[in-house]
C-alpha cells in the first residue's frame, strides 16, 4: 500500500501542506543586462552573461510547468533590461489588476507594457496615481495585503491599494537597502485563509513592523542573514512546494521542518540585477 505525501508528513510530525494551482506571468530575459545601478546588487562594471541568464530563467520556467502551473509570457522589450522581474509589473486579485508606476526612470516604461498585457489578457486594470512596484512590494496573505515601503513603493500607494481592492493593507517599513522590495525580505509560504504562513528576515524591517509581524504571524519562519543574502526569501510557494535559491540551504532545512518541499534553483546571473525566483513571477489570481 502506497503512502501519500500527506500521510508521510503526518507520520513525521510535520504540518500537512497542500499544493494549490497557480497561474503566473513571466518575462524571458532576452534583453537582460546591468547597465545602471538602482539597487545595491547592481554593478554595471561587472560582466553580465545574458545567454546564461536566459538558460537559468528557462529552468525556472520548466519547473513551474512541471509543477502544473499555468505559465503566461509577456514579450520582452528592447531597452528594458529589468523587465524579466515580472513581479514588479502589477498586483492582481480576482479579475482586477493594480498597475505599477516605477520609482526610477530607467524602469518606468515597464508600467504601461505590463498594464497593456493585463488588459489584453482580460483583467480590469486600475491605473496607478502613486509610485508602486507591484507584487515586489505587495503580497497577499489570506485576505490581507502586506505592503512594503521605504525604498520603492510609496506609503500613499498603500492607501490607493486599499481603495482599489477594498482589503486590509498592512504597511511594513523596510530599512535595509539590500532588501529594497518586500519580496526580498518576506516570503508567503501559505496564502490560504485560515492557514496563513510566512517567512521573513527580521532585521530588514523597522521596530514597529517587526512587532506587527510577530503579533500577526507568531509561527512565522525567521530566516537568517546568510540565506537572505542570496535572496533565499525571494521565493515562490504553491502551499507545499517552495521554489527558492539553491544556495539558501538553511532556509531549505527550515522549510522541510515545517512540512514544505523546498526546490532549489540557480538564478545567480539574475541576482546581479537584484532579483530571484519571486522577482521573476507575477501571480495572476483569477
Amino acid at each position: 500500500m502506497s503512502i501519500t505525501d500527506e500521510e508521510e508528513q503526518a507520520r513525521a510530525g510535520r504540518p500537512v501542506r497542500t499544493p494549490r494551482a497557480r497561474s503566473v506571468l513571466m518575462c524571458p530575459p532576452e534583453h537582460f543586462d546591468v547597465v545602471y545601478r538602482i539597487n545595491p546588487w547592481m554593478n554595471p562594471g561587472l560582466p553580465t552573461d545574458t545567454p546564461l541568464a536566459m538558460r537559468q530563467w528557462e529552468e525556472l520556467h520548466r519547473l513551474y510547468v512541471a509543477l502544473g502551473f499555468d505559465v503566461q509570457l509577456i514579450e520582452p522589450l528592447a531597452g528594458l533590461p529589468d523587465m524579466v522581474y515580472a513581479a514588479n509589473g502589477g498586483f492582481v486579485v480576482g479579475n482586477l489588476a493594480y498597475g505599477a508606476s516605477f520609482a526610477y526612470p530607467e524602469r518606468q516604461p515597464e508600467g504601461p507594457a505590463y498594464r497593456d498585457w493585463l488588459r489584453t489578457a482580460g483583467f480590469e486594470v486600475a491605473a496607478p496615481r502613486e509610485v508602486n512596484e507591484g507584487e515586489g512590494d505587495f503580497l497577499l496573505v489570506g485576505e490581507t495585503i502586506l505592503a512594503g515601503t521605504g525604498f520603492r513603493s510609496s506609503d500613499a500607494s498603500h492607501r490607493e491599494l486599499a481603495e482599489v481592492f477594498g482589503r486590509e493593507v498592512l504597511t511594513l517599513r523596510l530599512v535595509d537597502p539590500s532588501f529594497y522590495h518586500l519580496d526580498t525580505a518576506l516570503a508567503v509560504l501559505d496564502d490560504a485563509p485560515g492557514r496563513e504562513h510566512i517567512a521573513y528576515l527580521p532585521r530588514a524591517f523597522d521596530a514597529d513592523s517587526r512587532a506587527l509581524l510577530a503579533e500577526r504571524y507568531p509561527d512565522a519562519i525567521l530566516v537568517d542573514g546568510d540565506d537572505a543574502a542570496v535572496l533565499g526569501l525571494n521565493a515562490y510557494s504553491d502551499g507545499y512546494h517552495v521554489v527558492i535559491a539553491s544556495r539558501a540551504v538553511g532556509f531549505a532545512r527550515q522549510l522541510r521542518d515545517h512540512g514544505y518541499e523546498p526546490i532549489g534553483v540557480d538564478l545567480s546571473e539574475l541576482l546581479l540585477g537584484g532579483g530571484g525566483v519571486k522577482c521573476c513571477t507575477l501571480e495572476l489570481r483569477r
